[in-house]
């Protein structure tokens, strides 16, 4: 196929149909803006986790194991510090303020519960309903209530664990303290492993900090589901109302120096904008909801967008320069730039589209917008922008609109082209050297990049805990809300034990009445691995096993069954267990019994203490070691283990996603090299500098102790894109500068004209994306920090690897001769044209053009 004729086809309606390409372009933007009112937004750690068969059978575990009439329950937290919680007067607080909540119909409070209830139920064991809590506590003397303190603590159980860990019984003091009201909600709260970005008990946490601050005294704080679905939600608009306004700002600057004309400028911003809003319209249409991952898109965007706006418009006025007029000037620059940018797309898109391998949704929905955003970048920059350019300097030699700078960056005899030369310099001078030593000192980053570390925490999709200053100081709508989640975290995992994350689940399906299917359970807490909890050589647990224990203490008819059915006297009936069942489901403990088996008996769990510094990774091989001790289908789950399996799956998907987008990359280097300019190596070439980049980026991540997270998983795969962007330019027009001029001259006038667009467009993309270091969740500003680095390292790379490697690429295509010049630059050589002469007289061949 001859793609000249294409691109010739694509010169002619970009000049000479300008104002039909820009009106098209604009139709277009409108119809693509009718989809921004469709988009809807994700947020949280749910996302991540859906899907997982760890996950699925914890949610399997909340439907089995709850109510079956189309409801369920979730639960407000309140949060009560300051002074003594277990004075007279902060236990009237709290009492009062579930008072106020349970006597308010939309709150739909089904139950409360607190420490100061249990002290008024030991004061008064005829107090159980609230208001006759409150008139306990209030009749009594200071040391009543001491009294009932210490007699709570050594009834309930329950009544410590509510209470922070400096709880003290001789003095009846503590700092902080729980109470926990349950709410009716729609069905389906309960399941899943990780937080979402929505919760039927938002309106109703928000409705309860307003109903009890008349009675809490500001000491009670209000903690939930509810709360931290709204804060994931809320972080993502101040998130992308800081970053953005921060990104147009740093870009619209480093334009002005890149561009130096007010007209150029407002052209190129005109084009950014038609990008973000074709990408998101499209969102909307395609109805893909925006998450934390996708703050990530506009900066990519923008990262391409001015590189592909300021080469075209530095590469138009490299011919302006020579006095030729806009529409030829404009035919050259397209006729070169867009196979340049079809390269980029092609190679970026790869990178992106090399997310889909990912297990994880947010990752793939990444890498489909991000595709589709660079594809649209490459339309708007490679057809919109020269056509409007063409238009706007049309409408110049008409009308007196002022011009400010026609200068290209870069131009010959400037300092930055001095200083962009340095790559040339090594290449005239110790190519085959310099390339050994950044192979050699690459090979030896990638592998200590192996010790990365990979993670997948709730903590990364949160706000920080206290907003910087500088934030703060932001007008209104920049400044961020005051953000309470976070600190609330912190404060319950310092001040209380944890229960939460110190447990993993076992999901049976089976028989469960055949008769040995108790023992088995019980059997399966032995010899337990070392991230269980142990007690009397057997994991801690609790199950339907425990609950049948339990029940034989307290019963004596029952005790009676479980012997005569338990052969081996062990206390585990081994015959005859339907009957049981019947009986224990029959009896006071059917709630218990039912929140382990189903009613059907196919279905139960078994639930274990983990020990407090248990590591993630070693919990989820212990917890499938006890799953495959039981004859059962049986299924390791609980969120340690859901969210290690997601981290797993991270680190996954970051290396097959980096294998498929290097090899998806080369493949279509070959083969669009090997189409245009006849030489497939060329793809090899221009793929050194980009594996560089990538080990250095890896390298820096693990140095500056940045994890591959739920974010961060992708930008080993968005180097490549991004790395290739710089490279590609470089080598096409090395290309078409070499079929006119010997090699150092090509590289030379390749280096100053391409160099130049490409250090404007590093400083513009390095400080618009940088931004993301803003963003109000760790993971995003990561992100930020890593992708400014990668295209640091893609420029450094492209200006110092590549041309060394261009000159090895040339010598082996002009054959041994050539080579044998590089290897051993002490002798005369042959230049591309044959004559031969010394190393000396090859240096800055270009100089003297």
């Amino acid at each position: 196929m001859d793609y000249q004729r294409a691109i010739d086809w694509a010169d002619d309606r970009i000049v000479e149909d300008s104002r039909l390409v820009i009106l098209t372009f604009l139709v277009l933007t409108g119809v693509f803006a009718a989809g921004l009112g469709g988009i809807s937004t994700e947020a949280g750690t749910q996302q991540f986790t859906t899907g997982l068969p760890a996950e699925e059978a914890l949610t399997a575990i909340d439907q089995e194991f709850s109510t079956p009439f189309g409801v369920d329950t979730g639960s407000t937290q309140l949060i009560q510090r300051g002074g003594n919680v277990l004075s007279q007067e902060n236990m009237l607080r709290m009492l009062r303020s579930q008072e106020v909540m349970d006597d308010i119909t939309a709150l739909r409070v089904t139950g409360t519960s607190s420490p100061a209830g249990i002290v008024a139920q030991q004061l008064d064991p005829a107090a159980t309903d609230l208001e006759a809590q409150i008139n306990a506590v209030e009749d009594a003397t200071a040391g009543d209530i001491d009294r009932a303190v210490r007699r709570a603590a050594d009834s309930s159980p329950r009544f410590a664990s509510s209470l922070s860990n400096d709880f003290n019984r001789g003095s009846a003091s503590a700092s902080a303290t729980i109470g926990v009201v349950t709410h009716e909600v729609p069905a389906g709260i309960s399941s899943g492993a990780g937080q979402g970005g929505s919760s039927p008990l938002t309106d109703i946490q928000q409705r309860t900090v307003t109903a009890i601050s008349g009675v809490s005294d500001g000491s009670i704080t209000v903690f939930g589901s509810g709360i931290l679905a709204q804060e994931f939600t809320t972080v993502i608009t101040d998130s992308l109302l800081i970053v953005v306004p921060a990104a147009v700002i740093f870009i619209v600057f480093f334009l002005i120096i890149a561009y130096r004309d007010l007209m150029d400028l407002l052209l190129g911003l005109l084009a950014l904008f038609m990008t973000i809003i074709w990408t998101f319209g499209f969102m909307g249409l395609a109805g893909i909801p925006f998450s934390q991952m996708l703050i990530a898109v506009p900066p990519l965007l923008l990262a391409v967008g001015i590189d592909f706006g300021i080469h075209a418009v530095n590469r138009y006025r490299e011919e302006q320069v020579k006095g030729i007029s806009p529409g030829p000037a404009m035919k050259i620059t397209t006729d070169q730039l867009l196979v340049a940018f079809f390269i980029v797309t092609g190679t970026t898109v790869i990178g992106f589209l090399a997310n889909l391998s990912s297990s994880l949704a947010p990752i793939r929905d990444f890498g489909i917008v991000a595709s589709i955003g660079i594809v649209f970048t490459f339309l708007t920059f490679g057809v919109f922008l020269p056509a409007a350019k063409v238009e706007l300097d049309r409408t110049r030699e008409r009308y007196p609109i002022p011009t400010f700078s026609r200068t290209p960056l870069g131009a010959e005899g400037s300092r930055l082209g001095s200083v962009l030369r340095i790559g040339v310099t090594i290449g005239n001078r110790i190519p085959v050297i310099f390339l050994v030593l950044v192979l050699v000192g690459s090979a030896s980053v990638g592998v200590y990049a192996t010790g990365v570390d990979t993670s997948f925490e709730q903590e990364d999709f949160l706000p920080p805990e206290d907003n910087p200053d500088f934030l703060q100081e932001l007008p209104e709508p920049f400044a961020p809300n005051e953000y309470t989640v976070t600190g609330l975290l912190n404060f319950l995992e310092d001040n209380f034990e944890s229960t939460q994350s110190s447990q993993a689940t076992i999901f049976v399906e089976g028989r469960l009445q055949r008769d040995s299917a108790l023992e088995e359970l019980h059997r399966a807490g032995e010899d337990p691995p070392n991230t269980f909890l142990e007690s009397s050589g057997r994991a801690e647990s609790t199950s339907i096993v425990t609950v049948v224990q339990n029940y034989a203490e307290q019963d004596p008819e029952f005790r009676q069954l479980i012997d005569r059915n338990d052969r081996n006297d062990n206390g585990i009936p081994d015959d005859n267990l339907g009957t049981i069942y019947d009986e224990l489901l029959d009896s006071p403990v059917r709630d218990s019994a039912l929140s382990y088996i189903t009613e059907d008996r196919r279905t139960t769990r078994l639930v274990y203490t983990l020990e407090a510094d248990a590591d993630p990774g070693a919990v989820v091989g212990d917890a499938q070691q006890v799953a495959d001790r039981l004859r059962f289908t049986a299924i390791a789950t609980g969120q340690v283990v859901v969210f290690q399996q997601v981290a797993d799956l991270i680190l996954e998907s970051a290396i097959i996603s980096l294998a498929l987008a290097l090899l998806g990359a080369a493949l279509f280097l070959l083969f669009v090299y090997r189409w245009l300019e006849g030489y497939a190596t060329l793809g090899l070439a221009n793929l050194v500098p980009v594996l560089v980049t990538v080990t250095l980026i890896a390298g820096s991540m693990r140095y500056v102790g940045i994890p591959l997270n739920a974010i961060t998983a992708s930008i080993l795969a968005i180097t490549i894109g991004l790395g290739v962007d710089y490279s590609v330019h470089i080598t096409h027009r090395f290309v078409d500068e070499r079929d006119e001029h010997d090699l150092y001259t090509a590289l030379d006038r390749t280096v100053r004209g391409t160099g130049g667009a490409l250090m404007g467009s590093m400083f513009t993309t390095v400080f618009g994306i940088g931004v993301l270091a803003l963003a109000l969740f760790p993971a995003i500003g990561q992100f930020g920090v890593l992708t400014g680095l990668s295209i640091v390292f893609a420029f450094l790379t492209s200006l110092l690897v590549l041309p060394p490697t261009l000159v090895l690429w040339d010598a082996a295509i002009n054959g041994g001769s050539s080579v044998r010049a590089l290897l051993f630059p002490w002798v005369t050589v042959a230049t591309p044209d044959g004559d031969r002469e010394s190393k000396e007289d090859w240096e800055w061949a270009g100089d003297g053009e």
